[in-house]
């Protein structure tokens, strides 16, 4: 099998590549769920989807989508100089319906505003508006980040459930790919909760939904949605030997910018659970095999960190935990997903396989910050 060179955001575009654009008609598959809210947009007859349901959810949806521009200054002095340059970043958003004071909002990825501050964002409506963010909240661990948008009469796109999404259903993508904005392109959802992705040191919360919906550099930010119009992920990355689409592109699940969103809204931060432990960063067939078991699941702990909540709850270096509650553990980037998002003090049932057999802890998450810091003060 042939790897995957290299691991792209979608973010900053400042070149414009040979471009064909092309159109491809096609009978859409049965998608008999697909359902819309307004008398406009015809119910599905007979399980069969519209010919021109893609032309529909474009239609609804496109007004929605912004483009972000943002300008930051370098880390690093210009070559020509010795004083820090100025650099523009460029990604996509999408304008969802607000609560309380904050009526409108724009989903977008942090690394697209990422230290810029509200002055040097410009957000560029459809109608051709431009906006400064009224505030901004970002979330570094998940990429997740949200703008007030202090407008009025703004077209929104509601917000679906991610954790319905199917493999093989159809979606469409709509960003400014190279600048070029409100275009649209579709696929289907190639696989769900793909973790084992390499984005940058800050990102730790990793559970991608995957696409084969065309996407690039520039993308980043935009909305990824189902055949209801209803926006299910945030289009953060693609697989790319070059940097351009090669049929491998992840968004973020919207339940999971729910949550961080919510947190964010409510709090300025986002609070995550944590266990206490150091997980291997592989766990193969030899391992499984070494520890007695059939196959390769759950996640091997490497270390147990002392006066966690690991720790306390009888956790052991070499352990596999197999199940949280009620659900399988698939591997290491899944049990911090499920970890992350227990709030300190949820006790939880762990079943771990110890010296070849199945043994049940519970334990009482700890606040993820919390235990950083107490982590970072230890000798």
């Amino acid at each position: 099998m042939k790897r995957v060179a290299k691991w792209c955001f979608l973010g900053g575009c400042a070149f414009l590549g040979g471009l064909v654009a092309s159109f491809c008609a096609a009978e859409l598959p049965r998608l008999a769920h697909a359902q819309f809210t307004s008398d406009r947009f015809r119910p599905v007859s007979n399980g069969v989807v519209e010919r021109n349901r893609f032309e529909i959810v474009a239609e609804r949806t496109s007004p929605a989508v912004v483009y972000i521009e943002a300008t930051k200054l370098a880390e690093a002095p210009s070559k020509r100089g010795g004083r820090k340059r100025d650099i523009e970043e460029s990604g996509s958003g999408v304008i969802i319906r607000g609560q309380g004071s904050y009526r409108y909002l724009v989903l977008t990825n942090n690394h697209v505003i990422a230290d810029a501050e509200p002055e040097q964002i410009t957000i560029h409506l459809a109608d051709g508006r431009l906006f400064r963010p009224a505030r901004i909240w970002a979330d570094p661990e998940s990429d997740v980040a949200v703008l007030h948008l202090d407008a009025a009469n703004v077209p929104t796109a509601p917000l679906g459930n991610s954790d319905g999404v199917r493999v093989g259903e159809w979606v469409l993508a709509i960003g400014s790919p190279f600048g070029l904005n409100q275009t649209v392109t579709h696929g289907i959802i190639s696989a769900r909760e793909r973790g084992q992705i390499s984005l940058g040191s800050t990102i730790r919360i990793k559970d991608f939904l995957q696409t084969d919906a065309a996407i690039n550099p520039g993308s980043s930010g935009g909305p990824l949605i189902n055949m209801a119009g209803e926006v299910i992920g945030i289009n953060t990355a693609i697989a790319s030997n070059n940097g351009s689409n090669s049929g491998v592109a992840f968004s973020i699940p919207i339940n999971l910018v729910k949550r961080v969103m919510k947190d964010l809204l409510e709090k300025g931060t986002v609070t995550r659970g944590y266990l206490g432990v150091q997980l291997a960063p592989t766990f193969e067939a030899s391992d499984a095999f070494k520890l007695g078991l059939n196959r390769v699941q759950g996640a091997l702990v490497d270390i147990v960190y002392p006066n966690t909540p690991a720790a306390d709850a009888g956790l052991r270096a070499q352990d596999v935990i197999l199940r949280v509650n009620d659900t399988d553990v698939r591997n290491e980037n899944h049990l911090i997903n499920m970890i992350s998002r227990f709030y300190a003090g949820q006790r939880i049932r762990l079943q771990v396989w110890r010296d070849r057999r199945q043994i049940t802890l519970y334990a009482v998450v700890g606040d993820w910050q919390k235990g950083q810091d107490r982590l970072r003060s230890q000798p």
